[in-house]
Order: structure tokens, then C-alpha cells, then sequence
């Protein structure tokens, strides 16, 4: 399933993610933010399941921001969710 979330806070305007059934991360992709610090965090996270990849990244912060485009990602991931749980 594919799944688009607007980040806040951050430099990154969107994310795109698509998750498989058994909720494994296929894909993931920043729009902005620092390019090739996301892309790496985006290749990491795709093979890994939903719940792993939110708790690795759901407490970065980015300097002296409560949050960070990781932790916006784990956001998405909660929407996701939520949102197929529904």
C-alpha cells in the first residue's frame, strides 16, 4: 500500500512510503530536506518491518527541534498505522 504524509516542523515537505502486506517498508522517499542524509535513511529502511523502523527513529531530534525528518518518518509510519488498523 502506498502512503503519503506531510511532515512537521522539518525541512522535508512530504513522504512518500509504500508498505507491503505483511508490513514491510518497500520504499521510502523524502521530497526536500537534506537529500543525501534522507535518501541513505530512506535505503535503510527498506526491508525492514513498520514497527522496527519506528522505534529506531521516533526520538531523533534535529539540533534544538523536538523533532527530525527520521522522526517524521516514524510518524508516517504510526499514520499508516492507524490508518490501516482504522
Amino acid at each position: 500500500m502506498k502512503f503519503s504524509y506531510t511532515p512537521k516542523n522539518v525541512c522535508s515537505r512530504n513522504i512518500d512510503i509504500e508498505v507491503d502486506n505483511n508490513g514491510i517498508v518497500l520504499s521510502v522517499a523524502f521530497l526536500g530536506g537534506c537529500n543525501g542524509n534522507l535518501k541513505g535513511i530512506s535505503s535503510l529502511c527498506v526491508g525492514m518491518h513498520i514497527d522496527d523502523v519506528i522505534n529506531k527513529l521516533e526520538n531523533i531530534r534535529c539540533g534544538f527541534k523536538n523533532t527530525s525528518c527520521p522522526a517524521q518518518l516514524a510518524d508516517a509510519l504510526k499514520a499508516y498505522k492507524s490508518k490501516k488498523e482504522g
